[in-house]
């Protein structure tokens, strides 16, 4: 993993920073990406006190001035990407049911994350192994959307729908690069102590980051096109 390279997407917190210190425990130099070259820098800071290799980039997924700025920056520096994580969210159904929430859900959740993948593709074709791995939910699988016991009782559309929409995305994605060296895989990473999460949730960041990690580092024989937590393949 030493000469590995590794874009994350909302990683200046959370689950996001945590795949950053995970991944940078097994030599992979991370590139913790955040809408705040600030908080960006702080959270690489923080990991580089720990003996990883971490530095922040200013990317706000929805910016194509920044996408084009970070893809330029890691070709010009390594020539290649080894691993993105689209890890990347935003939940704002709490804003109301309406065309304007579905939207800027859709932005960041969806449009973000396919835009900064195609941008990067080049450099992660350049990879022996690249990886890529989309932060989904299990509230984006629509076998489970009314079974949910979070969400199944209320509706939040935007959020589920933009999920459902990524997970759609995902398994397109792997089909246009089945004979390519990269692997594309969603993942669900459980109910989580975050903002998002709130304090009540069963599991701790570090489990939360485990499921992303793992599709990160899958060896050449791993599954690509799937939707997994913790090992277990769920339902699109």
């Amino acid at each position: 993993m030493n000469n590995k390279i590794a874009l994350i997407t909302g990683a200046y917190k959370g689950i996001g920073l945590e795949i950053g210190r995970q991944l940078g425990r097994q030599g992979v130099t991370v590139l913790l990406g955040a809408r705040s070259l600030a908080k960006a820098e702080e959270a690489a800071a923080g990991l580089q006190a720990e003996n990883i290799h971490a530095y922040g980039v200013e990317l706000d997924v929805t910016n194509a001035n920044h996408i084009g700025s970070v893809a330029s920056h890691i070709e010009k520096e390594y020539g290649k990407l080894d691993i993105l994580i689209n890890n990347a969210g935003t939940y704002l159904d709490h804003l109301g049911n309406n065309v304007d929430v579905m939207r800027s859900t859709f932005e960041v959740n969806v449009f973000g994350a396919q835009a900064l993948t195609e941008a990067v593709l080049h450099l992660l074709k350049a990879s022996p192994e690249g990886r890529v791995v989309n932060q989904s939910s299990i509230l984006g699988s629509v076998g489970t959307i009314l079974s949910d016991e979070m969400y199944g009782s209320r509706s939040v559309p935007a959020y589920t729908t933009s999920k459902a929409a990524l997970n759609a995305w995902t398994a397109q994605l792997s089909i246009a690069l089945r004979d390519t060296n990269i692997k594309v895989n969603a993942c669900h990473p459980g109910w989580v102590k975050t903002d998002m999460g709130g304090e009540h949730a069963p599991m701790e960041v570090h489990e939360g980051a485990e499921t992303a990690v793992s599709l990160a580092t899958l060896q050449a024989d791993g599954p690509t096109g799937g939707f997994f937590h913790r090992g277990e393949a769920l339902p699109w």
